[in-house]
C-alpha cells in the first residue's frame, strides 16, 4: 500500500481485477423535499460542506471529490466500484438519486453497502436497526441492484465479494448464516464492510468485534443524537463472526472505510485495508493480481 495505490497479490487471483475503492464521501444535497427533516439533518449538512483535498491541500468538497473518483475509475476501465458507506451524511432524496444517476452514467459495475450515516437521521426516535430497515427501504433501496441490502456476494473474475453491513457495529443471526455458507463454498472470498474489524493493539478507531466496544467507550452519542451502545458491548454473534473471519482460509482480505484515514492491520495474518474519506478527495486505486505478477520485471522476466 503506497497512499492511496494497492497492490493485492495471491496465487488463487487468475487475472487482474482493477476496484476503484471509496468509503465516506458525505455527500449533503438536499432540496424542499428534506425540509421535514431539517431538524435530523441540520448538524451533517453543515459538516462538509468545504473539505481540504487530501494529497493537493486545495479547497473541494463531497460532490466534486466523488465526481472526481468515478471520472478516475472511467480512465482506469475499473471492473468494479466499491461504495462501502457514508455516501451520503444522511438518507436525502436527493442525493442519492445523484448518486445513482452518476454511477449510471458512468457504467461501471458497484458494489454498495451503507455506512452509520447513510440511513441516520439524528435525533430521530427508534432503534437504530429499525431506522437501519426503514430509510434503506424508502431512500437507498435503488442502490443495491435488486440484492438482499445488509449482505450479498457478487463474482469478479474468479473471486468473491462479500459485502456484509455492519453499520450498527453488529453482525445479526442471519448475516452469520449468509457468512458461514460463503465460507463452506470454499471459494476465495474479499470482505467489504464499512466499519473495520477490530485490530488488537492497533489505535484505528473501535472496530467491529472490538472487545471495549460498548457504552463506557461511547463518547459520540450525544452529539449524533442516538441511542447510547449497549452496556454489554458487542453479541455473541458479532463475536462468533468475527472469529469466523479470521479463523477462514479462504478469505483473502477485508477492505472498509469509516475511520476517515488510510490504515493497513494484518490480523491473524490477514490484511485489514482502509480507505482515507472521499469527502476529502480520497479513494483507493486498488489492482488485484496474481501472484506470479508480482515477481515479473519490466522486460517480462521472472525474478527467483
Amino acid at each position: 500500500m503506497d497512499q492511496e495505490k494497492v497492490s493485492f497479490y495471491s496465487d488463487v487471483i487468475k487475472e487482474k481485477i482493477k476496484i476503484i475503492h471509496i468509503a465516506d464521501t458525505h455527500l449533503y444535497m438536499d432540496d424542499e423535499r428534506g425540509i421535514p427533516f431539517l431538524n435530523y439533518s441540520n448538524r451533517m449538512a453543515k459538516a462538509y460542506n468545504q473539505t481540504t483535498h487530501f494529497k493537493t491541500r486545495e479547497k473541494t468538497n463531497p460532490k466534486k471529490s466523488f465526481e472526481e473518483a468515478l471520472a478516475f475509475a472511467k480512465e482506469l476501465n475499473a471492473d468494479v466500484i466499491t461504495l462501502v458507506g457514508d455516501i451520503f451524511s444522511f438518507p436525502s432524496e436527493l442525493a442519492v438519486e445523484w448518486v445513482l444517476s452518476k454511477l449510471e452514467a458512468i457504467g461501471i459495475p458497484y458494489i454498495y453497502i451503507a455506512g452509520n450515516h447513510d440511513w441516520h437521521y439524528e435525533g430521530m426516535k427508534g432503534k437504530l436497526t429499525s431506522l437501519r430497515d426503514k430509510w434503506i427501504e424508502k431512500r437507498l433501496k435503488p442502490l443495491y441492484q435488486g440484492n438482499n441490502p445488509l449482505m450479498a456476494a457478487y463474482d469478479i473474475k474468479g473471486i468473491r465479494f462479500l459485502a456484509i453491513d455492519n453499520s450498527t457495529y453488529e453482525i445479526n443471526d442471519e448475516q452469520l448464516i449468509f457468512f458461514s455458507e460463503q465460507v463452506a463454498s470454499g471459494l476465495p472470498l474479499v470482505l467489504l464492510v464499512h466499519i473495520p474489524m477490530y485490530a488488537p493493539g492497533k489505535k484505528i478507531s473501535f472496530g467491529c468485534g472490538n472487545p471495549f466496544w460498548g457504552a463506557t467507550t461511547d463518547r459520540n452519542f450525544e452529539l449524533e443524537r442516538r441511542p447510547k451502545w449497549p452496556e454489554n458491548g458487542h453479541t455473541k454473534t458479532t463475536f462468533e463472526f468475527y472469529k469466523k473471519v479470521f479463523d477462514s482460509s479462504n478469505v483473502m482480505g477485508i477492505f472498509a472505510g469509516h475511520i476517515h484515514r488510510n490504515s493497513i492491520e494484518i490480523i491473524k495474518g490477514k490484511p485489514q485495508i482502509v480507505s482515507d474519506d472521499n469527502a476529502n478527495g480520497a479513494y483507493l486505486d486498488i489492482d488485484f493480481m496474481p501472484l506470479e505478477e508480482k515477481y515479473k520485471t519490466k522486460t517480462g522476466a521472472y525474478l527467483l
